[in-house]
């Protein structure tokens, strides 16, 4: 037993397998998992049903896992930021910066060799995925 607030062993064991660069994506309950990212990628299943495990849970426990240096996000055909992605930005906090991708640009971005990890969420929220990229710890290690 750990005492930490991430517990899922395939999670921990694919976060500590990623370094510098690595992307993890948060997909959401829409996304196609095993066609949308690299067939190389990890993949976890925190879809348990629909609206669980959402994007937002996922996140909350990945910012104390992992350190972030930057986000991306899907946005709809009119290019503007989901109720979801608003509150992935809130999550984030400033100091992380947040690109935008329209649908089919944004698969092409999820489907980078860099995605090392898939979680697919119970999210049913549209346009609610959500791709981190890792970062470095504080102390300047990766």
């Amino acid at each position: 037993m750990i005492n930490y607030t991430l517990t899922h062993p395939g999670l921990l064991a694919a976060l500590a397998e990623s370094g510098h660069g690595s992307q993890i994506l948060l997909a959401d309950a829409n996304y196609p998992h095993n066609t949308g990212a690299p067939a190389a990628a990890r993949r976890i299943a925190l879809n348990l049903r629909p609206g669980l495990l959402t994007i937002d849970q996922i996140l909350e426990v990945l910012i104390d896992a992992v350190p972030l240096e930057a986000a991306a996000v899907m946005t709809p055909p009119d290019g503007n930021w989901s109720e979801a992605v608003k509150g992935y930005e809130s999550a984030l906090g400033t100091g992380i910066p947040i690109t935008s991708h329209q649908r089919f640009d944004f698969y092409d971005t999820a489907r980078s060799p860099n995605v090392a990890v898939v979680i697919a969420s119970g999210d049913t929220r549209h346009y609610a995925n959500l791709l981190l990229t890792i970062g470095v710890r504080p102390d300047g290690t990766a």
